[in-house]
Order: C-alpha cells, then sequence, then structure tokens
C-alpha cells in the first residue's frame, strides 16, 4: 500500500481542504498520516480514518515557531515511511522539498493561497525576504503544484512558468444532518440571523466593518463563528459600539456543528478587502460552504467570490465596503422575499454542481 504524508501548520481541528484530500488519498488505496501541530487549547480530534501526528512546540508563532516547526518536520519526514510527501502551503514547502530529494520521494506542492503575497508576510519586509527565496529555491524544481483559485494559477505560471492544477476548496455532495435548532444556537426567529464564520478572521477579512454595519440593522443578529487574529479587536469593537446583545462570538467548531450555525442562518457574509494580493485572488471555502448550506450570502468585490456569487445568482456582491453599503445590501435580502427566496433557490442548483468530488476528479490525475 502507498503511503502519503500531508504537512500543514495548523492544528488539523478545522481545515477541512486537508481532510477531504486524506480522505480522498485512503478511499484510494493510500495509508495517509497528517501531520500539524498542537496548542496547549487545541480541541481533541473526533476519530478520523487516518494517522493524525500533532507536535507541541514551544513557540506558538513568528519566526522561532516557523524555524522549530520546519526543523521537526525536516526530522519526521527523514525517518518516516513515505511514498508521496504532501507540503500544504509554503510553510511547509522547505522540509518537504529537501526530504523529497535526499530520499528520491514524489513531492505534491498545494497551495492553498498566495503566500508571498499575504498581509502579514507583504508588511513584514524580513518576513516577505525569507518566504520569497524560499519560494524561488523550491519552486522551480517542483513537478505537481496545485492551488485553489483561478487567479492564483495564473500568477504562478506568469512567475515561474509552471501551470498549477486549480482544485478548488468545495463541501462534498453529502449533506450533513442538521441536530440542531434555532433556540439551541442562540438564534431568534424573530431576528434575521448573519453570519461570518472562519478559522482566519485576520486584518482585512472585513470582520471590523460587518460589525459596524449592525448599526444600520434592525431585528438583525450577528454571529462571529471562528477565530482569527483581529477578533480580540473586534470584540472590543462590538463592545465600544455597545452592540453586545446583536453580535454573538462563537469559537472554533467541528465542521459537522459549523453546518448547523450556517444551514440555520440567514445570510452569510465574506466581505474581504484588496488589502493584499493574496486577497485579490482568494476564493474562500465559506463561499462554497454557504451555498452548500442554502445560505444566500453578500460578498466583497473581489474577482474570484464576485465571480461565483453573480454566476450563480446565490447572493450579493457589495461594490462598496463600507459599513452602511455592507448593511444595505444585507437589508436587500432581509426586505425582499422574492430576491432572498430565489438565492435560496439558487442555492440548491449550484450544490448540485459545486462539489469536491467533481473537484476529486483532477486528484485523480494527480495521484491516480
Amino acid at each position: 500500500m502507498r503511503k502519503a504524508i500531508l504537512s500543514v501548520t495548523n492544528d488539523l481541528f478545522t481545515d477541512s481542504r486537508v481532510d477531504k484530500v486524506a480522505r480522498f488519498l485512503i478511499r484510494n488505496g493510500y495509508e495517509v498520516t497528517l501531520v500539524g501541530r498542537c496548542y496547549g487549547d487545541s480541541p481533541k480530534l473526533e476519530p478520523r480514518p487516518y494517522h493524525t501526528h500533532r507536535m507541541r512546540l514551544l513557540f506558538r508563532r513568528g519566526p522561532l515557531f516557523y524555524a522549530e516547526y520546519n526543523i521537526r518536520l525536516l526530522m519526521y519526514l527523514l525517518f518516516k515511511k513515505c511514498d508521496v510527501l504532501i507540503a500544504n502551503d509554503l510553510d511547509t514547502l522547505w522540509p518537504n522539498t529537501l526530504v523529497s530529494r535526499i530520499r528520491r520521494k514524489r513531492l505534491v506542492y498545494d497551495s492553498h493561497e498566495y503566500f508571498c503575497g499575504e498581509i502579514s508576510v507583504v508588511q513584514n519586509p524580513c518576513s516577505r525576504w525569507v518566504w520569497t527565496r524560499i519560494e524561488r529555491h523550491c519552486f522551480p524544481k517542483l513537478k505537481t503544484v496545485i492551488t485553489v483559485s483561478q487567479s492564483i494559477v495564473d500568477q504562478y505560471e506568469k512567475e515561474y512558468g509552471i501551470r498549477p492544477y486549480l482544485v478548488r476548496n468545495i463541501p462534498p455532495a453529502h449533506t450533513p444532518k442538521i441536530t440542531q435548532t434555532k433556540a439551541s444556537l442562540g438564534m431568534s426567529d424573530d431576528d434575521f440571523n448573519i453570519i461570518l464564520q472562519g478559522s482566519g478572521i485576520n486584518e482585512g477579512r472585513g470582520g471590523e466593518e460587518t460589525v459596524q454595519a449592525m448599526k444600520f440593522l434592525q431585528s438583525a443578529h450577528l454571529f462571529i463563528v471562528g477565530g482569527g487574529t483581529r477578533l480580540q479587536e473586534i470584540k472590543r469593537l462590538t463592545q465600544e459600539l455597545k452592540l453586545n446583545d446583536r453580535v454573538t462570538f462563537v469559537p472554533r467548531q467541528t465542521q459537522a456543528m459549523l453546518f448547523n450555525y450556517t444551514s440555520l442562518a440567514d445570510v452569510g457574509i465574506s466581505v474581504d478587502r484588496a488589502v493584499s494580493d493574496n486577497a485579490r485572488f482568494s476564493l474562500p471555502n465559506k463561499i462554497f460552504e454557504y451555498i452548500k448550506a442554502g445560505t444566500p450570502q453578500v460578498v466583497s468585490n473581489l474577482k474570484e467570490r464576485a465571480a461565483i456569487v453573480r454566476e450563480y445568482g446565490v447572493g450579493l456582491v457589495a461594490e462598496d465596503l463600507t459599513p452602511a453599503a455592507i448593511a444595505a445590501e444585507i437589508k436587500k435580502l432581509q426586505d425582499d422575499p422574492v430576491l432572498y427566496a430565489q438565492c435560496k433557490e439558487n442555492c440548491k442548483r449550484a450544490a448540485q454542481e459545486l462539489t469536491w468530488e467533481n473537484e476529486e476528479k483532477v486528484l485523480e490525475k494527480i495521484y491516480l
């Protein structure tokens, strides 16, 4: 049996993409190990059909974390039996590249974002210097590259002359069972319930603007589900605006529980700003998760997400990202039952086409 090792720098709890890839490989005859890290507050993982290895590290973030993680990952990969190494994102690529050359193992690079165009990298000259050189060193040696949006495909081909495979982060066709009620999740039938979900609610992801938009919305309640670097600032802003009774913060959830929140909400939000090339090129999985849940959405006018929303008619695009403009688009869905019903119906149709099973056809070309 072929053995595959997938590497990530997160704690494995909410990374639906690597979970889907791992399950695809299991179904197709691979033995799979998923390697990540473990925080002191990381939730326990539910049973999975593949092996997991979470490393406890001394450092949680910053240069020392990346140095420690890459060295630990390098030592792990050097002595672990495998046939295929799968590096997820640039922050795992260097040790995978080195081990693949030393051990002559196949390497697949799955880039979930345009890493060197991410705002935290762009704003830090030292960080940008390091990651750019790692990418320039490793990328030309790669034979198989996968990424998540057409814009990133085009950008990598422009930079390196290598055209990656496109595999978008879309939920499976199977619809999870709804096990909760609005009441059990703290949602009121009298409110128009809005959800902003994500494990990376960071700078430029629209958290602050969405909270501020609540000032313009009546009978609405916002649920922010997940985590991120801007979460504490968003909580402070919520208190400052005296919106505590209309904004609820929910910690990271399992995929099954998150689907309950998304399905029972009335509108999903994805209003990232064009703060970096990575933001401009991004196609977040929440876009497809809202569609899967049958939840109309309001998104910013960034190329990839706006194209999906317009093509399938599953929501509205906010041309301006002021709180008032975001609120106006939400209010259109709240006040127009015909428009809202049409968006929900379009979600059902789009969900039949936009499935992980269709994306897996590309993986079959790569791994089988």
